[in-house]
């Protein structure tokens, strides 16, 4: 374990164009100020006057990256691949550190310092930076997914908007509005106006070179539900064909990319050797989000530390020993929605009847059979499923089907 006064500490408050650096010894003086930008040549400079301030002092320069997972990840590789201890300084930690002080101050060199500071204090708990390229890159392709899920929400949203003024009873037309028929339909027939002179014969011809199972009486269905909805037509019509248009061939696009992302997602999943999508009820979607989330999972020394970090650990609340255990609100709120999704998905039954996952259903019901309400239930699923996701990890082994034990 390494004495702290052997040490030159280094807080670095990070941006996206700039970097400042404040040197520090292990008594909280301030030695040296750097800036420099974002960017690799700068970064031999900044590591240039560290190594001469530490050479000088007889230190060993240590740094620390106030969340070296965002703008300082290009630096954090930068300086681990040149053999340099680098520190992820956690922001809640900074910011607590200037709160603490008498008169708040808020710039660059002071944040810097506030994470140097940090650094000394917590020198020995604070977990190693370690940006690999892969988890990085699965994070980014993650964000760049949901995002595109976000578009494809509002484009259809913009759809229902549009055709519902030209088809009132267009949600009897298809089962889903961006399926392949539907959104030749809505491309090629954007209001009842182009259908002039259509016969069932004609658009059943139509859709079966897109989905050759589809029956005539669709193609009858519709064109009956338009001459029963009267004229719909309006002033500036050809306008709103235009966005009805426009919105498909958004739609079309999304799907295209998405498509593309998922391939990609699959792809850098392999670099993992994880085995998630083994477990029922999670997907290639799922998984991704999960490691995205988590990184390595070698920064968490059990599922305890996994469970605190997901905010699904209980937080005790006590005075002169007195106190009770309540829900926590902190922790990652993305992991814990993953969780929480996770968990409803296994005490679920469909239609049939028959539970997704009857061990976590048996295991639901008797929670509740407990005395514990449904959200205190799920959340003992929860907890039960991080368990099971960090074995998973940590092992790299496939899901094992626990056995349902059979009431006597």
């Amino acid at each position: 374990m390494q004495k702290r006064e052997n040490l030159l500490y280094v807080g670095i408050d990070l941006h996206k164009e700039s970097h400042t650096a404040v040197m520090v010894n292990c008594w909280n003086e301030k030695l040296e100020v750097v800036v420099i930008e974002n960017k690799p040549s700068e970064f031999k400079k900044l590591a240039e006057k560290v190594n001469k301030k530490s050479n000088h002092l007889g230190l060993e320069p240590i740094y620390g990256l106030e969340n070296a997972y965002g703008y300082g990840r290009s630096l954090a590789v930068w300086l681990i691949e040149k053999g340099y201890i680098v520190k992820d300084i956690n922001p809640a930690l900074a910011y607590d550190q200037r709160k603490s002080a008498p008169m708040l101050r808020k710039n660059d060199e002071h944040d810097a310092y506030c994470v140097a500071t940090v650094l000394i204090n917590q020198l020995h708990t604070l977990p190693d930076a370690k940006p690999k390229d892969n988890e990085w890159t699965l994070a980014q392709l993650v964000n760049r997914r949901d995002l595109l899920v976000k578009d494809g929400i509002r484009f259809k949203n913009g759809l229902h908007e549009q055709i519902s003024m030209a088809y009132p009873s267009y949600s009897k037309f298809f089962s889903e509005i961006d399926g392949k028929c539907a959104m030749y339909f809505w491309k090629t027939y954007p209001s009842p106006d182009h259908l002039q002179e259509k016969t069932p014969e004609d658009l059943t011809v139509e859709f079966k070179e897109i989905s050759p199972i589809i029956r005539k009486d669709k193609a009858e269905m519709i064109l009956d539900c338009i001459q029963h909805d009267g004229n719909t037509f309006r002033e500036y019509q050809e306008s709103r064909d235009f966005i009805t248009t426009s919105l498909v061939r958004d739609l079309e696009h999304q799907k295209e990319e998405l498509a593309g992302l998922d391939k990609e997602i699959e792809k850098i999943l392999l670099s993992f050797d994880y085995k998630l999508t083994s477990m029922p009820g999670i997907g290639t979607s799922i998984a991704s989000k999960l490691i995205a989330e988590i990184g390595d999972i070698r920064r968490f020394p059990s599922a305890d530390k996994l469970a605190r970090f997901a905010g699904v650990a209980p937080v005790k609340f006590s005075s002169a020993g007195k106190g009770k255990e309540q829900s926590s609100r902190q922790g990652n709120r993305q992991l814990h929605g993953l969780f929480y999704f996770l968990a409803v998905t296994m005490v679920s039954k469909p239609k049939n009847g028959v539970p997704n996952h009857p061990v976590f259903y048996d295991y639901y019901m008797r929670k509740i059979g407990e005395g514990k309400t449904k959200s205190q239930a799920l959340v003992c699923i929860m907890r039960r499923l991080v368990n099971i996701v960090y074995g998973m990890m940590k092992n790299k082994t496939e899901y094992r089907e626990p056995v349902l034990k059979e009431e006597q």
